[in-house]
This record gives C-alpha cells, structure tokens and sequence, in this order.
C-alpha cells in the first residue's frame, strides 16, 4: 500500500510474502496430487488382485495387452497432406478386405472344428 508521503517500503515486504504463499501454495497442490495418485494406485492394485482371484477361480487367462506403437502425429495437424478420393478409396476396400478376412478365417474354422466333431461322432464300415 503507498500511502502518499509514505517511504513505500512495505512493497517489497509484500512481493516476497506473496511469492513464499504462492510457493505454499504450489507445493500443497503437489502434495495433494501426488496423495491422489497414491490412492488411485493402491485402488487398481487391489482391483487387480481382486480380477486375478476371479481369474484363477474360472481358469480364465488374462488377456495380453497388444502396445501397439501409435503413428506419431505431425506437429500441426492443419497443414497435414491431404488425401486424394483415390487413397481415400484405397484405405476404404483395404478395411472391407480385413474384415472380410477375419471373417472368412473365423468361418473356416468353425468348419473345421464342426468337421472334427462330425467325423468323432460317425463311424465309416
């Protein structure tokens, strides 16, 4: 506060009481967030354990977790090339071949195993 005809020496006194609040401050959030990881950590480890035993009851195994390595995005969006109804095309018949694949695979299978079954069950003479 300047008070007129004041030597004004209290401003210092203030920015730095500010700045050390403001370092309190800072620091307590830390804490705080790092108290929250803490519980949510400690939460999924026992939720893990908890899918585990239930796992282990209905031999079940877990499934693995396929990391796969995301396509690094460029800088700005925006100014990314753009595609050609040709690519856009390409890209579309390339997703309809893949689930068709699947598709027919998952299919052969199923013959396959339903063959298995059906020759166990009839005897040839």
């Amino acid at each position: 506060m300047n008070f007129i005809g004041g030597d004004g020496g209290d401003d210092g006194d203030d920015k730095e009481k500010a700045e050390e609040e403001e370092r309190e401050r800072q620091e307590a959030i830390r804490e705080a967030e790092e108290r929250r990881k803490e519980k949510h950590r400690k939460m999924e480890e026992e939720r893990e354990k908890m899918r585990q035993d239930i796992r282990d009851k209905y031999n079940i195994k877990k499934k693995e977790e396929v990391v796969e390595a995301m396509p690094q995005e460029e800088p700005n969006p925006l100014m990314r090339k753009k595609k050609t109804p040709e690519e856009l095309a390409a890209e579309a018949e390339q997703e309809e071949l893949d689930d068709f694949t699947k598709l027919k695979n998952q299919m052969e299978t199923q013959v396959g195993e339903l063959k298995t079954q059906i020759e166990g069950k009839c005897v040839m003479q």
